[in-house]
This record gives C-alpha cells, sequence and structure tokens, in this order.
C-alpha cells in the first residue's frame, strides 16, 4: 500500500500504462489486508465525519458517503464483501464498492488523508483490538492456573535446577511461577495498547496537509487516547506492531517452558500428571502410546512466533523515512504471530484444568535424591556454623549415604549426632511437607505464602479482567451504527 493505486484512469495522469500483470500480483495486497476491511471502513467513516464539520466536503455529501459506508460494513458482516487482486489493496476496493454504490462523491471521501496515513491508522485500530483479545486470553490461562493451585493446597513435589532434583516446593507454587509470568505478560500487552493508542490519520503522506483537519476529534470518534506529534514519524512507524510481536514472543516463550514442563512430567520417567484424553493423541503403530502432542505444538510454535518478530526487524532496520512499499511486510507476520498466540490461548487452559496430577509420586520424588540436604545444611547455620562449613558437612554425609545406599530417613539418632552435635539435637526435616514450610517468607513456598499468593492472584487478575473487558466493549460500540 502507498500512494499510487494501480490503475493509471483512476488516478489521471502520471502514468501512461498500467502496471505490468505480474507487477500487480506481487504489489497486491488484498490477500492478507482485508482483515483490516472493518477498522478501514470505520476510519473513513470517523474522517468524513469531521470533514463534514469542518465544512471541508459539505453536510449532505458527508451525509451520503458516511450512510453508503456503513452500507458496505454491513456487507462486510454478512461475509458479502469480496477484494480482487485488481483492488490492489483494501482501501481501493472499499472505494470501489463505495462508488458503485453512491456515485462520484465517493471521490471526495480521500480528501486530506494518504493511504499511508490510513493504512497505518487501520493497522493500529486491529492491533489495538488483538492485544485486547492475548489479554483476555491471558487472564483465562492464569485463572486455570490459579485453580489448579488452589485444588491441590498441600500437595508437594521437587523443584529442580539443571533439571536436577534441588529442593521441595509445593505444586501451587510452581504453577504461581507461570501467573507471574502472565501477570508480566499482561503488563506488556497493555503497554504496547498504549503505544499503538495513537491516531495517524491527518499526516498525509508524510507532511500533514494543508486541509484545516480536526485531528483531535477523530482521535475521539476512534477511541484513540492521542494523536501522532510529527507526520513522518507518523506513518514510518511500526514500532507498535513491534510492541506487539514482542509480547507475543515473549508469551511463546512462558507456553513453551510450561509444555515442556507438561511433556516431561507426563513421560513415564515422571509420571507426575496424566494429560486429558481430549489434549493428547496416540500412535499410528503403538496402541499403548499417549502422546502430549498438543503441548508439544505449544513448544514448537514459539518458534515461528520468534521468526515473524525477528522479519519485521530486518524489514525496518534499513529504511529511510518515510513511508516505504517494504512496509507492506509489517502485517502478515503480526496477524500470523496474534493468531497463534490466541490459538494457543484458547488450547492451553483448558488443558491446565483437565491435567490431573499424580500427588502420591510428586511427593515421594519431592524427597528424594537427596533433596532435603540443603535444609540440613541450614539447620547448622541456624545454630552458628559457618554455611560453607555447614554445606561441607552435609555434602560428606550425602556422599556417605549415597556410597551405602542409605537415605537421611535410614539415619539413626547415634548416627545423626556422630556427623555433628547439632544433629544430636535437633534433627532436620525429613519430609517434603516440613521442608516447605520452612520457607515462611514472602515468595517462599510456605503453604500458608502459597495461599496468600493465590489470594493475591486472584483480585490482581480481575483487575486487568476490567480493564480488558472495558476495551473490549468500547472497541465493538465503534462498529455499531447509529
Amino acid at each position: 500500500m502507498n500512494d499510487r493505486v494501480g490503475s493509471p484512469k483512476a488516478w489521471g495522469g502520471r502514468f501512461a500504462m498500467s502496471p505490468d500483470k505480474r507487477v500487480e500480483a506481487l504489489n497486491a495486497s488484498v490477500k492478507f489486508d482485508i482483515r483490516l476491511v472493518r477498522e478501514d471502513i470505520r476510519g473513513s467513516i470517523a474522517h468524513v465525519r469531521m470533514l463534514g464539520r469542518q465544512e471541508i466536503v459539505s453536510g449532505d455529501e458527508a451525509a451520503r458517503i458516511e450512510t453508503g459506508l456503513w452500507d458496505v460494513l454491513a456487507e462486510v458482516d454478512r461475509d458479502e464483501f469480496r477484494l480482487t487482486v485488481a483492488d490492489e489493496d483494501v482501501h481501493t476496493g472499499v472505494e470501489r464498492r463505495l462508488r458503485a454504490s453512491i456515485g462520484d462523491v465517493t471521490g471526495k471521501l480521500h480528501t486530506g488523508r494518504s493511504r499511508n496515513d490510513q493504512v497505518a491508522n487501520d493497522f493500529r485500530m486491529w492491533t489495538k483490538r488483538a492485544l485486547v483479545e492475548i489479554g483476555n486470553g491471558l487472564i483465562g490461562f492464569a485463572d486455570a492456573l490459579v485453580d489448579s493451585a488452589a485444588a491441590h493446597p498441600d500437595a508437594a513435589m521437587p523443584g529442580y535446577t539443571h533439571l536436577q532434583r534441588a529442593q521441595p516446593v509445593l505444586l501451587g507454587h510452581h504453577l504461581l511461577a507461570y501467573v507471574e509470568m502472565s501477570i508480566r505478560d499482561l503488563d506488556r500487552v497493555r503497554d504496547a495498547h498504549r503505544r499503538t493508542d495513537v491516531l495517524v490519520l491527518g499526516s498525509g503522506a508524510l507532511a500533514g496537509t494543508s486541509f484545516p483537519l480536526d485531528r483531535e476529534s477523530v482521535a475521539t470518534d476512534l477511541g484513540f487516547s492521542r494523536v501522532s506529534a510529527n507526520s513522518l514519524d507518523a506513518v514510518a512507524d511500526r514500532d507498535f506492531a513491534l510492541d506487539t510481536l514482542f509480547a507475543c514472543a515473549t508469551i511463546a516463550v512462558h507456553f513453551s517452558r510450561l509444555s515442556e514442563e507438561l511433556i516431561l512430567w507426563s513421560s513415564g520417567e515422571f509420571r507426575f500428571i496424566e494429560l486429558s484424553d481430549a489434549f493428547s493423541t496416540g500412535s499410528s503403530i503403538m496402541p499403548q502410546k499417549k502422546n502430549a502432542d498438543i503441548a508439544e505444538l505449544g513448544r514448537g510454535k514459539s518458534g515461528r512466533v520468534f521468526g515473524d518478530l525477528m522479519a519485521l526487524l530486518t524489514t525496518l532496520k534499513g529504511l529511510p523515512l518515510a513511508y516505504n512499499k517494504d512496509m507492506q511486510e509489517d502485517k502478515e507476520g503480526v496477524f500470523d504471530a496474534v493468531d497463534t498466540v490466541l490459538a494457543l490461548l484458547d488450547v492451553l487452559p483448558p488443558m491446565v484444568a483437565s491435567t490431573r496430577f499424580n500427588i502420591e509420586r510428586m511427593a515421594e520424588a519431592a524427597i528424594a535424591d537427596f533433596a532435603l540436604a540443603t535444609d540440613a545444611a541450614d539447620l547448622l547455620a541456624k545454630h552458628g556454623v559457618p554455611f560453607r562449613e555447614a554445606h561441607g558437612v552435609v555434602g560428606r554425609l550425602v556422599g556417605t549415604c549415597l556410597a551405602e545406599g542409605r537415605t537421611f530417613a535410614d539415619l539413626l539418632e547415634e548416627e545423626w549426632a556422630e556427623v555433628h552435635p547439632v544433629f544430636g539435637k535437633q534433627r532436620p526435616p525429613l519430609d517434603a511437607l516440613a521442608s516447605v514450610s520452612l520457607r515462611d517468607i514472602r515468595g517462599g513456598t510456605a503453604p500458608n505464602r502459597v495461599r496468600d499468593a493465590i489470594a493475591e492472584a486472584r483480585p490482581a487478575l480481575d483487575e486487568q479482567r476490567r480493564w480488558f473487558e472495558t476495551e473490549a466493549a468500547g472497541f465493538d460500540a465503534l462498529f455499531v451504527r447509529p
């Protein structure tokens, strides 16, 4: 999309021949920018209303054009509107249909604007709505995690570093880690929305316009919070698209990490969970198999979202101001990333909610491989033993037990006393729940702290829910015909 429409007849003058058909096919963006058609029409409605108020076109002409645009929007909503390659882009297609409906007065619609500011504005409107949909999906995802955490208040599991059993944690604590990620994702989505929420209509092709436009009234009409400050930047800026792609990429990272854990936990080696049959698949040759394919897709689709971000960064890196045709490549990656994230947000919450946790197996694993060793060292340190010395004492004890094929639970009282006098008076915790209960600090995995975290997460998510629902309702209201 740029300032020139393909047909010389349509624009009357500079070009003596139409583009080669092969160029027309390469140049056309209709196959993907049809997704902007509702935003394009609604932006035109706001623009022509303003033209009428400012007496740049007559009130009667503005009313005729607005009525015609609402009629075209109704065709879109009935799935009766179609673009062709000859239209080149969505703007031309809408004007073609409008002209067929109301005649040559359609030509006045483009007064005071360029396709450069028009497409940037359409894209911003579409992206705002997409970010709201992602936000609502993230809240549903976080809700499912919080519910699962609350349903297993005292379930212990091994916490890992380097994928080696490290210390016991509560299952709820582990799940709430992903809630924290989701809350950060929601903040990123809202930040991206804030930076997208800028009207660029009125910037023209690059230098503004000589017509006395009332940009602020158009911004209000379209639900934008402010207008752009520099016309060159406004038509050339795609930072909002990068912000959206980065938010999507980070969300995809978090989905991938959770998916990897679900895959591991569902394996025979872990046996921590069983995924619902509804979110698993079988094997074409091995009857016994139950594969975590949906989680694998959650892990695998991160790569394509990263690619969408890298593609747009690469496109933009060498572009001079202002608009360049390269920028036509801005939309497909954003559409793909948004579609991918929304598809995952549709499936991950019910997959989490339907997952069955093998509490007994997780509890056994929580104290295996001497996962309580740190508690033993901490106990010595609490009695004045320098922690490095305590670390060495317990490390030697672990080595002895490994050599003898024993665990801490197998040691007799006198053996504990031989390890260190402190252990003759007080034993370290020997079960997972006792261990996690010691971590009674804010952010820790003690049961009361996890309960507090759950209680704090729910209102935090409710606040986010209200904001996103309000934004969605406001956007929907823009498309209600007066």
